[in-house]
């Protein structure tokens, strides 16, 4: 998510303990269902589902930020290779938001460890809520839920929110929802969902299947604040989720590492 235009409203919202909690976390540290799930024989798992769109200069955008261009510079039939250069926003696609993306000298995509990047996923399946209301968000009781059903997220999990929003991805205007004062509308994880997460559990992650982690119509962007204050990695935009298991997948997160990366596109698979 995030465009710059969005980072004042995040400072002016900050409380003096807010900013020494955020300050504690940093010291503590589009493909069809059809092509994105395939067997993969001689592995210790036998699925993989790809949870990553298609970018391309259509792919709907944050409001203020500039889409991606994508330019031609050669090709085999007159330079005998194929080759293109890419003008990218780093919060594009499917995409990581590092804790660096909200919170001045946390780390960055580049400099996450690895051993974060793979970890046991848990689906969160809120799309029943978000037919009914755009502006659903995952609560605490939506993860107790799941726990009820799968018992305890396990250590190290990764958190994904399921809404059914990437169906929207193809439109650009029902996926970013705005409304007549330009307030976008989509679901995401209540901050209250975010605090329980990183003060209760313990997780390398959330993900979701929208524009931003925070519900669309958030001013203040408290869930993301207080995940990547905690030094927790957010994804944005995953695809696919419907086609992966609510428990027992491992996610693989291709993520971003050119240097002082606030995130990046990213590609993103789970297994199981």
């Amino acid at each position: 998510m995030c465009a710059p235009c969005v980072m004042g409203l995040v400072e002016k919202s900050l409380s003096r303990r807010e900013l020494l909690g955020i300050a504690a976390g940093v010291a503590a540290v589009a493909v069809s269902s059809a092509q994105a799930q395939s067997q993969v024989a001689g592995k210790a798992f036998s699925n993989v589902a790809d949870l990553t769109h298609v970018v391309s200069p259509s792919f709907p955008m944050f409001p203020g930020a500039s889409p991606m261009k994508i330019t031609e510079v050669v090709t085999v039939k007159k330079d005998g290779y194929y080759g293109n250069t890419l003008e990218i926003w780093e919060h594009t696609g499917t995409h990581m938001d590092a804790p660096a993306h909200f919170v001045d000298g946390a780390a960055t995509a580049d400099t996450l460890p690895v051993n974060r990047l793979i970890a046991p996923l848990a689906v969160i399946n809120i799309k029943a809520k978000a037919d009914r209301n755009p502006d659903a968000e995952v609560t605490a009781d939506d993860i107790l839920a799941w726990e009820r059903s799968y018992g305890r997220l396990p250590n190290g999990a990764f958190v994904a929110m399921y809404s059914g929003w990437d169906s929207r991805v193809n439109d650009a205007k029902a996926f970013v929802n705005l409304d007549g004062s330009n307030v976008q509308h989509y679901p995401g994880f209540s901050p209250a969902a975010a605090e329980f997460l990183v003060r209760e559990r313990n997780i390398v992650g959330v993900g979701v299947d929208t524009l931003s982690l925070d519900f669309g119509a958030s001013k203040d962007f408290k869930s993301h604040v207080t995940l990547l204050g905690a030094g927790k990695y957010g994804l944005e935009n995953l695809a696919n989720l419907a086609s992966v298991r609510p428990n027992g997948a491992m996610i693989i997160v291709g993520g971003p590492k050119h240097k002082g990366a606030s995130g990046g596109p990213s590609r993103v698979m789970a297994i199981w």
